[in-house]
């Protein structure tokens, strides 16, 4: 039994070759659970575990992954009268600098969009994991930087919506959608955090369906969603912002991963002006998932 042990802990060690803690003995042997592994040192849960990484990327080449990201062109943001349409095109999605890059640009010809809107001049940059990465609660993490100003007209977004490929029985915003992160250039000194669901039908509300928490545009924050089946809570370089325990149907299913620059709202007086800063860049300088 004792070499049985003995070699156990052997294989055990050789296994997490990376930082470790001890968390027991064995016939005086230590036993060691690791504390690091692809994405970096890996978070305590409340019950004292370790969060396990199962999804990052840290943008350190010189490309998109694409077998992480799809480059969005299916939408659009704005108005139907002043509107960015997305494109898969360098100038709008790169990666450089150890960043993910997502840039609003005025053309000076208006140019045909993706989707069945009116050619307009501007073009913006969005990616997502669609069908590539999907994940049923967890621990979701970015470090992201916006465009620093105080005029209206950008509106940027970490988000997630539903993973298609699981089906859903409902319209949204029944069928749910968790925004852990918008921001809107017009509220320079704040961001939003917001669940759609059921709940949502009537509108917003602050405190359940959404937070309006303090963020600096310009500078990097870190944005973090830990989701349950019970509570889904929304952090801002570690401050809790939004906690929603409804438990509703609609966060009990797979979700995608989204980052959009885009322009507008009409309904924030956050559409786009002749001082709007154009070229806006959105940065991402790394996505963290586990479970």
């Amino acid at each position: 039994m004792k070499l049985f042990l003995a070699a156990l802990l052997c294989a055990a060690v050789s296994v997490f070759a990376v930082p470790t803690q001890m968390i027991g003995t064995a016939q005086g042997l230590k036993i060691r659970l690791a504390t690091s592994d692809a994405c970096g040192t890996a978070p305590l849960k409340d019950d004292g575990t370790r969060w396990t990484c199962t999804f990052v990327d840290t943008f350190s080449g010189t490309s998109l992954d694409r077998t992480k990201w799809v480059p969005q062109t299916a939408f659009f943001t704005g108005t139907p009268a002043v509107h960015a349409c997305y494109r898969d095109d360098p100038a709008n999605v790169n990666v450089r600098n150890g960043s993910l890059n997502l840039t609003l640009v005025e053309l000076k010809v208006p140019a045909p969009c993706a989707v069945a809107m009116s050619p307009t001049k501007y073009m913006s940059g969005g990616v997502s994991t669609y069908h590539l990465f999907s994940q049923q609660y967890g621990r979701i993490q970015a470090r992201v930087k916006n465009t620093g100003t105080t005029q209206p007209g950008l509106h940027e977004a970490f988000w997630m919506w539903p993973d298609d490929q699981y089906g859903t029985a409902s319209m949204w915003p029944d069928s749910g959608e968790i925004d852990v992160a918008e921001t809107f250039s017009v509220y320079p000194r704040s961001y939003v955090a917001a669940l759609h669901y059921s709940a949502d039908e009537l509108g917003l509300d602050d405190g359940i369906t959404s937070g309006v928490c303090d963020a600096r545009r310009g500078v990097w924050n870190t944005y973090t969603l830990e989701w349950s089946p019970q509570k889904l809570e929304f952090f801002v370089n570690g401050k809790s912002c939004l906690v929603n325990t409804s438990g509703d149907p609609a966060f009990q299913k797979p979700y995608i991963i989204n980052f959009t620059e885009g322009i507008g709202p009409v309904d924030m007086d956050n559409m786009p002006t002749a001082r709007t800063p154009i070229p806006a860049t959105y940065k991402v300088d790394y996505v963290k998932v586990w479970e």
